[in-house]
């Protein structure tokens, strides 16, 4: 009768060594379009300006917001290297996503980020400090005001602190941010893929 008992101590002890293990490195198997096409949240990125302290030619903003995985913001100057979200108005905040990958960026890739906010450029605050080690694919951050779990602000600023191995400049190759929905959602999952050639006439509105 002792024998399952056993097995499941050794188990547990198994899962949690294995836990340890994955928590050496910041990689996230989380994607965070999931969230969004379930209506969770709904991300809010393409209703602000976005900016940069540096980058090299080619390797700009819009790297960042551009859904491939392969492009990448460089930076081109001093540390701390900015990337600046200035919204319209003022936003709800719960979630940033950070694409990174050591395994191809190496002494390029973050190793310390503040996230700031405020109304603008004179009064941003540090909301919290992040410590990334070897991140391989999405990070999320939550941004919390105390209990809160959301901020409602006019700009985020995220800084790169240091990378790797002491490097000067950085890589990173998406950055989404999300605000939570409130009230209720109704994700398409629910009702079906949508994928008949029937639906996909009514796919845009012409």
């Amino acid at each position: 009768m002792e024998q399952p008992k056993t097995l499941y101590k050794e188990l547990r002890l198994s899962k949690v060594a294995n836990n340890s293990d994955d928590q050496e490195k910041s990689e996230s198997k989380e994607d965070p379009l999931e969230d969004e096409r379930r209506g969770f949240v709904r991300e809010v990125g393409n209703q602000a300006v976005w900016s940069l302290s540096s980058c090299k030619p080619g390797f700009g903003v819009e790297r960042l917001r551009d859904n491939i995985m392969d492009t990448y913001w460089q930076s081109d100057g001093q540390l701390p290297h900015l990337v600046n979200v200035q919204f319209h108005r003022k936003t709800s905040i719960s979630q940033i996503y950070i694409y990174t990958d050591y395994k191809l960026d190496e002494s390029y890739t973050p190793s310390r980020i503040s996230i700031r906010a405020g109304s603008h450029f004179n009064d941003l605050q540090e909301l919290q400090i992040v410590d990334l080690t070897e991140p391989s694919g999405w990070v999320a951050i939550p941004i919390k005001d105390g209990s809160v779990k959301s901020i409602r602000t006019f700009m985020l600023q995220i800084a790169v602190i240091s990378n790797h191995q002491n490097g000067r400049d950085t890589h990173m190759r998406q950055i989404r941010i999300h605000a939570p929905v409130e009230g209720r959602h109704y994700p398409l999952e629910l009702f079906g893929k949508f994928s008949t050639v029937n639906f996909q006439k009514f796919a845009t509105i012409r």
